[in-house]
């Protein structure tokens, strides 16, 4: 993740060959890289030199200190016989336009000509068709006429033309000096430009590594997952939340048929961070696979530790008519120590059966493509609110038939405070809040798995333990034998005893 760092310092410097960056590009023609304070034609060399290292350029303009327009030195045009705005110019390095006016001040050397003129335009920044300082086509904006022939200074303010103001990309200011008759020259002083400093002295005075960035939150177009929107930036797999298979029995604390298809789906999600890696929102996708249930069950993840007050709002849940729904303002779950997001309410909402017993379950039966329910959970990204990923810890979980009080988690995650303890260490549960250690038997078989990636579900009414029989001593050896133990490539699964639904391996 790259995080676009535009640098604008405000010093003028002291020496020619280092940047001069100015809030403000100016060229008044005194800064000279001398500390001697040299006149005559060598010290109006060392003040252009200077300037020139800092990006300016000069076409047949030198720098005089005789009947200089302010202080010491001004920039001077050779003897203006020529109409063409290419015979003496003066370029600003790539700047970013502002707003406001461009200002300078001009005047003749003498009292004589027939036509003098100020042209004023700008070059865009071209990198495929422009000349080898990648300028593009001149646009002229602005023509100043001498209308007497004297010594007169004349100040001019042009206005930066609308198509170019507060840009985000790099332009420069050309100022022409063109005329016929008379021997008089066009002198130029204290030019001021309204823009940000963009040359890079360090590479032959090119724009700045130019980084597309749309949505101006600091992140580079070609970093940024969202270009357009200033409040978001990347996409972050939640480490907890990886695409997943989740599993579930519901007939905790009983074991019952133990065959884990109760409630099968897919389950992921993954954050979305702004520019400061501060959680936007959560996405939570879950796609139902199959409900080998004859319980109308819910799902709802839990955000571990983190208070409701950190959410701004919730959308997406599929909710019916159950009365024990609860919501609060911003539609996460009422009365919850921490932030509880309701998915949907029970699977009927979203897997409707086509006849038979169960849900994709029974090989022999009809299949119902699965359905897919995404959450999206919006977070407050004030100061003292926001968070990071690695706040987020997500407890996934089913509520049972309605009972809210009811709910069944993965091994060893905790319950929400809804949830009733009179059911810890009943039937074959042995669940001890005081040590941390939830819904698992005495032999630290579960009642939901979670395994990364898509997993096969068992048969209706098959034990978890026939289909996938090194479960049972991964579990007893708390997960330090048979780690993959759900692994078609080392034997590990009775594949009679499974159902593959498509894309699933």
């Amino acid at each position: 993740m790259k995080k676009l760092l535009l640098s604008i310092v405000t010093g003028l410097l002291i020496t020619a060959n280092t940047q001069a960056q100015t809030a403000l590009p100016v060229l008044n023609c005194e800064t000279s890289s001398s500390p001697i304070n040299n006149g005559g034609s060598r010290g109006a060399t060392d003040r252009r030199n200077y300037d020139i290292a800092n990006c300016w350029t000069f076409g047949g303009v030198t720098y005089t200190d005789i009947g200089a327009i302010s202080n010491f030195y001004s920039a001077q045009s050779g003897q203006a016989t020529s109409l063409l705005v290419t015979s003496f110019w003066i370029k600003s390095p790539w700047i970013k336009p502002g707003s406001g006016n461009i200002t300078l001040k001009a005047k003749l050397s003498a009292s004589n000509g027939t036509v003098r003129k100020v042209h004023i335009a700008y070059l865009p920044y071209d990198a495929v068709n422009g000349n080898s300082a990648k300028e593009g086509t001149r646009v002229e904006f602005n023509v100043y006429d001498f209308t007497t022939f004297n010594t007169t200074v004349n100040n001019l303010s042009i206005p930066i033309p609308a198509a170019i103001a507060n840009s985000s990309v790099p332009y420069k200011i050309m100022i022409s000096l063109a005329g016929s008759g008379g021997n008089s020259r066009i002198m130029v002083d204290d030019l001021i430009i309204p823009s940000t400093y963009f040359a890079d002295p360090a590479n032959n005075c090119l724009p700045q590594v130019i980084i597309a960035d749309k949505d101006g939150d600091g992140v580079a177009d070609n970093d940024d997952a969202y270009p357009e929107d200033e409040l978001k930036a990347y996409n972050v797999q939640i480490p907890n939340a990886t695409p997943s298979t989740l599993m579930f029995e519901d007939l905790w604390p009983a074991t019952g048929d133990y065959d884990f298809n109760d409630f099968v789906a897919i389950y992921q999600a993954r954050a979305v961070t702004n520019a400061e890696n501060k959680v936007v929102e959560v996405i939570i996708s879950t796609q139902l696979n199959a409900v080998g249930a004859s319980f109308d069950n819910g799902f709802a993840v839990q955000f571990d530790g983190l208070s409701p007050i950190r959410l701004n709002m919730v959308n997406g849940s599929v909710l019916g008519t159950s009365k024990w729904i609860e919501l609060n303002e911003v539609g996460s779950e009422q009365n919850q120590d921490f932030a509880n997001i309701i998915i949907f309410d029970k699977t009927s909402s979203v897997l409707k059966s086509a006849g038979g017993s169960g849900i994709n379950v029974n090989p022999e039966g009809p299949f119902v493509k699965p359905e897919t329910v995404e959450v999206t959970v919006e977070f407050n990204t004030d100061k003292e609110f926001a968070i990071e990923v690695k706040d987020l810890k997500l407890n996934p979980y089913i509520i049972v038939n309605g009972q809210r009080e009811v709910e069944v988690h993965l091994p060893d995650y905790a319950p929400t405070n809804l949830a009733s303890k009179k059911l810890f260490g009943t039937g074959v549960d042995n669940s001890n809040p005081e040590k941390g250690t939830y819904y698992k038997t005495k032999n630290n078989l579960p009642f939901a798995l979670k395994v990364e990636g898509v997993l096969p579900h068992m048969v209706e009414k098959q034990d978890i333990l026939t289909g996938y029989p090194r479960l049972a001593d991964w579990a007893k050896s708390e997960g330090k034998e048979y780690e993959n133990w759900y692994d078609a490539d080392k034997g590990f699964r009775e594949n009679k005893f499974l159902i593959y639904l498509e894309g699933v391996k």
